[in-house]
């Protein structure tokens, strides 16, 4: 499916205009006049800076992955999806993920993983049975395979058993370095944050995290993907998934909810983040009261940039 159709079919939901009316339209005006621009000329990188690309949550956690895979010499990236349902977000990841491959030079092994059956009963309360149910968001297995790239897989069946098979798959050819969470219950939560807990070397330094059920009112510290997160930090101390509180300071655009969604897992027993690494050209800040202009400043305040 094109660009321009897809973003069509986005713009027919009603919801889409209600986001667009409180996040984009309450943005600086300049900003969504110049974004025309964007959109008519710029690249697709651009387009990912200014949240115009569908799922911009999606384009800025690969792209980001790209980055700094790039950075640790990596040229293959895995990437993961935890709750397919019907697919469109899968396939929306396949689209960005070779869009972003001809930008970058990275390639992207896809994974998706989902009961196939829609979701499981919930086990008690924690699960939010006021919101989730049995049998929600299934899919068509065989129709969603047959849209699907050579380069994306499905993993269907229970978490507990397809999650340890690929785990063990994994390998530092391609780490892993974006997954997206959208299980909507704790237990299926738990389980899928078990994909950080394999040796270091199965991930980039750094991976990048979209908690999705986190958002909507009824969601708290003691049920569903919240819970889910604050005891996964208590039991891999190393394994800190937490959220970058000047990320939206990074961004043209500030307002939109899925920056609090994006969350950063930092891989603090992965071999990059005890090597001193040694360089001929160390960093330099200028200094405007010394009259020293053989010296030009050198510093990089984000590397994976």
């Amino acid at each position: 499916m094109s660009d321009v159709r897809l973003l069509r079919r986005k713009l027919a939901k009603r919801r889409v205009w209600r986001r667009i009316f409180l996040e984009r339209l309450t943005e600086p005006l300049h900003l969504n006049i110049a974004s025309i621009g964007v959109l008519a000329f710029g690249s697709y990188r651009a387009k990912i800076n200014w949240d115009l690309v569908v799922r911009p949550h999606y384009a800025y956690s690969i792209l980001k992955a790209a980055d700094i895979a790039r950075m640790h010499g990596h040229r293959r990236v895995s990437i993961v999806e935890f709750g397919v349902a019907s697919g469109a977000g899968l396939l929306n990841m396949a689209s960005i993920a070779d869009r972003v491959s001809r930008e970058t030079g990275v390639e992207f092994d896809i994974h998706g993983f989902d009961t196939g059956a829609g979701m499981p009963p919930a086990v008690d309360y924690r699960d939010h049975p006021d919101l989730y149910q049995q049998g929600d968001f299934a899919m068509d297995p065989a129709a969603l395979r047959r849209l699907l790239p050579a380069n994306a897989h499905l993993h269907l069946g229970p978490l507990d058993e397809t999650l340890p098979q690929f785990l063990d798959s994994v390998g530092a050819d391609a780490p892993i370095g974006f997954v997206a969470i959208d299980v909507d219950y704790y237990s299926s939560s738990k389980q899928a944050l078990r994909l950080l807990t394999a040796t270091a070397d199965r991930y980039l330094p750094t991976v990048i995290v979209y908690a999705d059920d986190i958002a909507l009112e009824q969601h708290n510290s003691a049920c569903g993907e919240r819970l889910a997160l604050h005891e996964f930090n208590r039991e891999m101390p190393m394994r800190p998934v937490e959220h970058n509180e000047f990320l939206e300071t990074t961004r043209v655009f500030r307002r939109p909810a899925w920056l609090k969604q994006i969350l950063f897992a930092h891989i603090l027993d992965h071999p990059a983040r005890s090597t001193v690494t040694t360089t001929t050209t160390k960093r330099y800040i200028e200094n405007p009261y010394l009259d020293d202009e053989a010296r030009k400043e050198n510093f990089a305040t984000d590397p994976s940039s």
